[in-house]
């Protein structure tokens, strides 16, 4: 799967958790940057990421978010 596409994907399933789409999905983005990305809505996101993509996420692997761009690089390695 391409990186445009699952940034795509991504940014859906941000704005059905959020409920808004003020933000750009770029690498460098990071939930202080997302209004409303809290540690709740978190768990929420990388459970819908989970459920979308039909992976699952080890400690290691959400050890190694740190922004976008990691988020995307986690999710190749696992498709």
């Amino acid at each position: 799967m391409e990186k445009t596409t699952i940034k795509l994907k991504i940014s859906e399933i941000l704005f059905e958790v959020l409920e808004h789409n003020n933000f750009e999905i770029r690498d460098e983005l990071t939930a202080r940057d997302v209004d409303g990305w809290d540690s709740l809505s978190h768990m929420i996101i990388i459970t819908q990421i989970e459920e979308n993509f039909g992976i699952k996420f080890k400690l290691r692997d959400l050890n190694k978010l740190k922004n976008m761009g990691s988020l995307v690089q986690v999710i190749e390695s696992k498709l």
